[in-house]
């Protein structure tokens, strides 16, 4: 089972794990891939900007436009979205790991990042994914059963990966 989710209380919990977890493992030398979001609170707004890091060295994103103050629509920019998609394939060749801010409502309706977590998985690249209980039943349907839940520890998550590379190593 090479993908793993972590789905966190409390807003922006997930994404600072995952942020946490790239730098983490890079720092243990692993070669991290995907992308990893900061939001940022917007004066006069409950909505806020949402910025993705291509790992590991960037670009960074903007993910999210301005739909002005009374919007109440999807703010995800599409092209943004595809514009990182297309920086963080590149980036698979020889990944020990790919860490994915978000399973959303493109990857549900089979765009966004889908294809290149197919593709990881294929490849023997353990996957971690972030999942909101939004979509949360979406992906429960894509993984099949096959999705590993972490908690926010990163001793898990090392703990996981160590047991596959000990498992693709036999």
């Amino acid at each position: 089972m090479t993908l793993a989710y972590v789905s966190l209380p409390g807003r922006g919990e997930t994404d600072a794990f995952l942020r946490a977890a790239a730098d983490h493992l890079a720092g243990r030398g692993l070669k991290v891939a995907g992308t990893v979001q900061t939001n940022s609170e917007r004066a006069c707004t409950h909505h806020c900007d949402m910025d993705v890091r291509v790992l590991p060295d960037g670009p960074v994103i903007r993910i999210n436009q301005d739909l002005g103050p009374g919007s109440t629509g999807c703010r995800l920019d599409p092209g943004a979205l595809e514009t990182a998609v297309a920086e963080v394939g590149p980036r698979l060749a020889g990944a020990d790991v790919l860490i994915l801010n978000k399973f959303g409502k493109h990857e549900a309706e089979g765009r966004g990042f889908r294809t290149l977590i197919g593709e990881s998985m294929a490849e023997g690249i353990p996957v971690v994914i972030g999942v909101n209980a939004l979509n949360l039943p979406a992906f429960l349907a894509f993984a099949e059963g096959c999705a590993k839940p972490l908690s926010g520890d990163l001793a898990a998550l090392e703990r996981w990966l160590s047991n596959l590379r000990a498992v693709a190593a036999e």
